[in-house]
């Protein structure tokens, strides 16, 4: 993986300067008038996404200036690979960078190529690692971001609940971990048929991937993902638009396996388990129907109101199992609803938590990280909504309001109130923008792993 950040080579690097509009005229103030007229007859204002290159003398670059706008867009620099003539740069004065600076500059040269036939590789710049950084940290972000994209960005058609199951095995052999794989009418024998129920139709058959790592006597952390790996509504059939992005259904579980993969790398003191239910939502003669009632690992039957909410459904059986053991955190991240996005729109994830000491300090940690995260509330009035004539509990409810958190309100059903429970309603999709090419995108996966980084520190 070249992430295009590495230490002096032979050749000097260039200096680069980030600034802002207000953070420019002064800059300007402290420099020799033959620069000061260069740039001002350049036009360069600082501008979010501009670039000023200004020669050397020699006929080479001496100085790259970066234009950071208003500097509240901190993935800004992930437009500077591509922006900026294939050298090598160092962070020169100006604005003091962070982290970030070479976070984004790292994510910006992503590229999802896999199906291209023209594979010559991209004249892209590169950053000397800025002194200080934690390169550890930020190589492991990034591994984890390239890895949720790349799942998500993965035609279904190469990205079936056995793919998925394939990736997870590469990460546990990669990291000492081990993985069980329940799959097909195993799900029935081995109590878990909700996960069965959703995933019947396809001939692609439906698993359960159980990934556990570290000293078992450790404090017990579990995350859960959906691993809807394509989801056509079932009987209740999507239309061809609502269809169309519905590859990145899985998107939970991919959040899932990037943020085990940096507990693991970082070899933080606690025992993991990872569940990812994994699916296809497909029509067939064997699709569960709408008003069927299945059964599922927590005892509890649930009717089906619309077997186009079926992430709940499999989640159900996953949360029941990660439940069982009782562990100090219990986390989950699915694609769920779209409630949640008409909400917060495509880039805020939905936090719901039964702990509102988890949920301020994850809201911290994202506030720290740039990684915004948004609480709704575990509403128990809306519960009602989720009342069957027949059944414990409906998967759907017919009120078309308070949609994720009626979602929320299902998934609490099967976790114990005593367990420390965040859920997180995410998209895992972007448009175009820094360092952010349009595709799948980790949404929440750097505030989760500061969070857990935080509770159960290396020492």
């Amino acid at each position: 993986m070249n992430i295009h950040l590495r230490d002096m080579g032979s050749d000097p690097a260039v200096p680069l300067v980030p600034l802002t509009r207000t953070g420019l005229p002064p800059w300007l103030e402290t420099r020799p008038d033959d620069l000061r007229r260069w740039v001002a007859a350049s036009g360069f204002a600082a501008e979010a996404g501009e670039v000023c290159l200004v020669p050397d003398g020699a006929g080479g670059v001496g100085w790259a200036l970066a234009g950071l706008g208003d500097g509240a867009d901190p993935w800004l620099p992930g437009l500077l690979p591509a922006r900026l003539p294939p050298a090598l740069y160092r962070i020169g004065d100006g604005l003091a960078p962070d982290r970030m600076f070479p976070l984004a500059w790292a994510v910006g040269t992503y590229a999802f190529d896999r199906y291209k036939t023209a594979t010559a590789g991209r004249g892209l710049a590169s950053l000397m690692w800025p002194p200080g950084c934690d390169r550890a940290l930020v190589e492991s972000t990034v591994e984890a971001i390239f890895l949720v994209r790349d799942l998500v960005n993965t035609p279904a058609a190469d990205m079936g609940p056995q793919d998925l199951a394939a990736a997870a095995r590469g990460l546990s052999d990669r990291h000492g971990a081990r993985l069980e794989v329940i799959e097909g009418e195993g799900l029935l024998s081995q109590g878990y048929p909700a996960i069965h129920a959703v995933g019947r139709a396809s001939s692609r058959p439906p698993c359960l991937i159980d990934l556990r790592w570290g000293d078992v006597s450790a404090p017990r952390v579990t995350l859960v993902g959906k691993g809807v790996c394509f989801d056509s509504g079932g009987l209740d059939l999507k239309p061809a638009d609502g269809m169309k992005l519905m590859k990145k259904d899985m998107g939970g579980a991919a959040h899932v396996l990037a943020l085990a993969g940096m507990i693991m790398r970082a070899d933080l003191p606690l025992r993991l388990r990872v569940l990812i239910p994994a699916v296809d939502n497909a029509v067939s003669g064997s699709s569960f129907r709408p008003l069927d009632v299945l059964r599922t690992r927590k005892g509890l039957s649930v009717e089906v109101g619309n077997t186009d909410a079926e992430g709940r459904l499999i989640l159900a059986d996953a949360l029941a199992e990660g439940d069982s053991e009782r562990p100090e955190l219990l986390i989950d991240c699915a694609t769920l609803t779209g409630a949640a996005r008409s909400a917060l729109g495509p880039d805020i994830p939905a936090l719901f938590s039964n702990d509102d000491r988890l949920a301020a300090d994850l809201l911290r940690h994202a506030d720290a990280e740039s990684d915004p995260l948004w609480r709704l509330p575990l509403w128990k009035p809306y519960r009602k909504i989720l009342d069957s004539k027949v059944a414990d509990i409906g998967n759907s409810g017919d009120s078309p309001h308070a949609g994720a958190i009626t979602a929320a309100l299902f998934l609490a059903e099967f976790v114990e109130p005593a367990t420390s429970w965040a859920h997180l309603d995410l998209y895992a999709w972007t448009s175009a923008r820094p360092g952010r090419p349009e595709g799948g995108e980790a949404m929440g996966l750097r505030a989760l792993f500061a969070l857990i980084a935080g509770r159960y520190p290396k020492s």
